[in-house]
């Protein structure tokens, strides 16, 4: 199975600076982990869900067009839905931007159905120093491509981090296919 799939271009460098700006007026949410627990030693992000940003619903119907092509080229999983809005993560070097090694399957009732995990590039890569989004699929850690407009898809359940950003801001949108639980 592919560990980690890129999409090089998937987004225009205007449509990436379009997000940002549309979600640059939206209150963030501080990244809360483990219930409601924050534990800035685990994440350090602010948080902006696309669904409450008007003017942003072109976004996902492209990513759905861009897993469904990945996911039957290179995963085959059995995908159902996509039950979570698309998230953007706001990494800033002021905050010590980061999130440790983790996997996006979640826990509780929602465990497993997690299945693909994108990531959406929307900073210019010579904007910030640091912030590289790394996927440990085994004994070996793969950088993702940084290039503004990437996309990178890879199975919910790999080990990945953002290394901590140490000038600039980050800015990426994620979003995760969802389907029956793994067995």
């Amino acid at each position: 199975m592919l560990a980690l799939h890129t999409m090089p271009a998937a987004f225009s460098k205007s449509e990436c600076d379009a997000i940002i700006r549309r979600i640059s007026d939206v209150p963030t949410d501080e990244a809360l982990l483990v219930g409601r627990n924050r534990d800035h030693n685990l994440r350090k992000s602010q948080l902006v869900w696309t669904d409450e940003v008007e003017g942003t619903e072109w976004v996902m119907e492209r990513l759905i067009d861009l897993v469904r092509t990945a996911n039957r080229a290179h995963f085959e999983f059995d995908l159902t839905e996509f039950a979570e809005s698309p998230q953007v993560a706001i990494y800033k070097a002021s905050d010590s931007g980061h999130f440790v090694w983790h996997s996006d399957i979640g826990s509780g009732a929602a465990a497993g159905k997690r299945k693909l995990t994108l990531v959406l590039q929307l900073s210019d890569a010579d904007s910030y120093e640091g912030g590289d989004l790394e996927v440990m699929p085994g004994a070996h850690t793969l950088t993702a491509n940084r290039t503004q407009g990437c996309v990178s898809i890879f199975p919910s359940f790999t080990l990945h981090q953002v290394t901590p950003v140490t000038s600039g801001t980050r800015y990426s949108m994620t979003v995760w296919a969802h389907g029956p639980a793994f067995r």
